[in-house]
């Protein structure tokens, strides 16, 4: 809780940033109070957090490192944010007077080294636009979210964003070169741009994933990859439902064997009718990859991998045409977002997703075991199925997808009522596996009560960075460390 009222705080940052970049306009507030995490709230307009103090616009690290020293001599808690997209309550304001720091002025793409293959941007560029440009000159960085129409670097930094191409260009922890950060005391610290280093710990990590709970990220630095969408190669197979557990085993088999497809997915049949419905029998799973590079190496992907489900005469051959078509449309925007609103307002239907990880012996365990218990347990449910959309040699995700009615429930009550029982059936069976409960969306504020069983012993090391980089504890309080109650 500050130490100095409401008035005063925002009287110290308009002394810092000037009038016009210090927002308290009471819609503005209420909109920043909360993220997609609380999508009926959100759509609905009614908001349940603590209301901010102010929205602050920012546009240089060393106003940063400004906002924070006031911040921290005051005890005020700041959320910092970029895109504003995020979906699991971290950029909820769940302290009185907090203050929202928005580094989305900070848009510059500061250098483009292809040479080198690496960009340096501010964190406020949207990735769309900075892959839009890179494109052009036939460049990538390989990061492409669906929220990559919406999204920053800087939050995609700060929640271990993971784009739909994983599988070839790794997350966004392997795409990082350098970063530049500021913590609470106002110190700008800058990671040099290197390839690797043995001089200790990889203190990049200590930035990348904090979801503005250490630092606030400013600058980011990220590899850069050939763009050659013309070599794209598409494999797709139809499986029962009822063999999803084959279907598990089919992606393994592809990553033990050390192909590398851009993307490797399987959705089961529930899931798939969101996506293939115009074509996919309503019973089927699909199995999808697709290969992208040099057209040698594409080839050889694509051909590896036939021949691998070759072996598996239960799977049928799809059509590649039907997947490249449906590839075109996987990201979201602004226009979506409204259109789902509006649909939600009209049919009080709405689709939340939770996502985990777990290693090959399990995760078909906890994909079975959560749906099972959903489809009991949670009232009003009109969908339940997921999806694996990352994958890796020892084991893959699970993007667990679910619908339900909104009946006989006040907007403030749908969260207790719906969402958070599913996350909290969905968290009890990744913990009881021994999987995490997060993959790539954050933990956030959401699932930040699950941090000590998620991490065990180790969250030792995690308390004691936010202790030593954060004693009076104003950056993002609640995200990754609980508030205590």
């Amino acid at each position: 809780m500050a130490i100095i009222g409401r008035e005063e705080i925002v009287e110290g940052l308009k002394k810092i940033l000037g009038e016009d970049r210090v927002i308290t306009d009471e819609q503005v507030l209420r909109e920043s109070s909360l993220d997609r995490y609380r999508k009926y709230e959100q759509v609905m307009e009614v908001y349940t957090q603590p209301i901010p103090a102010a929205v602050i616009y920012v546009e240089s690290a060393q106003e940063v490192s400004e906002v924070l020293q006031f911040a921290n001599d005051n005890e005020i808690n700041v959320v910092p944010r970029t895109g504003h997209s995020a979906i699991e309550g971290g950029l909820e304001t769940a302290l009185k007077d907090s203050v929202v720091i928005d580094g989305s002025h900070m848009n510059k793409i500061l250098k483009v080294d292809e040479y080198n293959m690496q960009v340096t941007c501010q964190c406020g560029v949207p990735l769309q636009s900075l892959d839009d440009m890179l494109r052009e000159r036939g460049l990538t960085t390989g990061h492409s979210p669906q929220s990559k129409p919406l999204a920053q670097l800087g939050g995609l930094v700060a929640t271990r964003s993971i784009g739909q191409f994983s599988t070839l260009y790794g997350g966004i922890e392997d795409m990082i070169v350098g970063l530049e950060a500021v913590f609470p005391n106002g110190k700008i610290c800058r990671i040099k741009n290197i390839p690797r280093r043995a001089a200790g710990p990889d203190i990049r990590h200590i930035i990348c994933g904090n979801e503005g709970a250490l630092c606030f990220i400013t600058e980011v630095t990220m590899k850069l990859f050939p763009y050659l969408p013309q070599n794209n190669r598409y494999i797709a197979y139809k499986l029962d439902d009822s063999q999803m557990k084959l279907g598990f085993d089919c992606l393994r088999e592809v990553m033990v064997a050390g192909y590398k497809p851009s993307f490797a997915r399987l959705y089961d049949a529930a899931d798939a009718q969101q996506h293939f419905s115009g074509w996919l029998e309503p019973d089927k799973a699909i199995l999808i990859w697709m290969a992208e590079g040099p057209a040698s190496i594409t080839a050889a992907i694509r051909d590896g991998i036939e021949e691998l489900m070759s072996k598996h005469p239960e799977l049928e051959v799809v059509d590649p045409k039907l997947i490249e078509k449906w590839y075109v449309g996987l990201n979201w925007g602004p226009e979506n977002i409204a259109q789902e609103a509006i649909e939600i307002k009209e049919t009080k239907n709405i689709g939340i997703t939770t996502e985990v990880s777990g290693c090959w012996d399990c995760i078909y365990e906890i994909y079975k075991t959560s749906c099972e218990r959903i489809a009991n347990e949670i009232p009003d449910i009109t969908m339940i199925g997921g999806h694996s959309s990352h994958s890796y040699i020892n084991g893959t995700n699970m993007y667990f997808c679910y619908y339900y009615n909104v009946v006989d429930c006040a907007p403030e009550e749908e969260i207790n009522k719906y969402h958070n029982p599913i996350n909290q059936i969905i968290c009890e069976q990744v913990l009881k596996y021994g999987g995490s409960i997060v993959h790539h969306h954050g933990l956030g504020k959401a699932r930040a009560h699950y941090v000590t069983q998620e991490y065990g012993s180790s969250y030792y090391m995690l308390k004691t960075l936010k202790q030593a980089f954060d004693p009076n504890g104003i950056m993002n309080m609640g995200t990754l460390i609980p508030l205590r109650k």
